[in-house]
């Protein structure tokens, strides 16, 4: 992460939401790229006032809703045999295995996989084109992705930035309240997600019970 973010901080200030807005946008696409690792350091460099929080989290949320829904419109094309063909390309981030769980993720959770997937690597990237492949109505799956979307972007955004400003203050200033109110609000954020985006988590087939054969019982 860190070469990241000298990579982006020697870049124009203007330029620096470019790329964010693009690998996202491409991560959504279906496609595994850091989006994360992108918009966190580029949400640090706000917070040395390089860029505008604003921008960075307009950017992401751009790169997320756009990527999302030409994932949908690719994913509604070519159907799982795309999936499959992506995941013997990927096979480390889009293999069988990950394919089958996010699926069964789509089937337990509906609407709600799209939106919290912002929040989980694997459905973060699988999302859009699983969407279009299992004909998720598009209306339905732009509200979630677009909810999705602005609540991940704006919110990782403004959550480092504002932690980011108090740690800076407190090497200046000691300002103690300032760090521990804003570690607080990350942490309790933070928490809320994982509990809420762990129960789209599938175990591995490895992890499910062996059934027991009926003479055995």
């Amino acid at each position: 992460m860190v070469d990241v973010q000298h990579w982006l901080a020697a870049l124009p200030p203007g330029l620096i939401c470019l790329p964010v807005g693009v690998v996202i946008g491409v991560e959504s696409m279906g496609i595994p790229l850091p989006g994360e690792i992108v918009l966190v350091s580029a949400a640090l460099l706000a917070a040395t006032g390089a860029v505008g929080p604003e921008w960075v989290a307009a950017a992401a949320a751009t790169g997320a809703i756009l990527g999302d829904s030409i994932g949908y419109a690719v994913g509604r094309r070519g159907g799982r045999p795309l999936l499959e063909r992506l995941g013997r390309r990927f096979p480390k981030h889009l293999g069988p295995a990950h394919l089958a769980r996010a699926e069964l993720s789509f089937a337990r959770h509906g609407v709600w996989a799209v939106f919290f997937g912002r929040f989980v690597a694997l459905l973060r990237i699988l999302a859009g084109p699983l969407a279009g492949a299992l004909r998720v109505p598009y209306r339905r799956f732009l509200v979630a992705n677009a909810a999705g979307g602005l609540v991940w972007a704006f919110g990782t955004t403004y959550l480092l930035f504002y932690v980011g400003q108090a740690a800076e203050h407190w090497l200046k200033d000691i300002s103690w309240a300032g760090l521990v109110l804003a570690v607080l609000a990350g942490v309790v954020s933070t928490a809320w997600l994982r509990r809420r985006a762990k129960r789209l988590h599938v175990p591995e087939p490895s992890d499910q019970p062996t059934p027991v054969p009926a003479a055995d019982r």
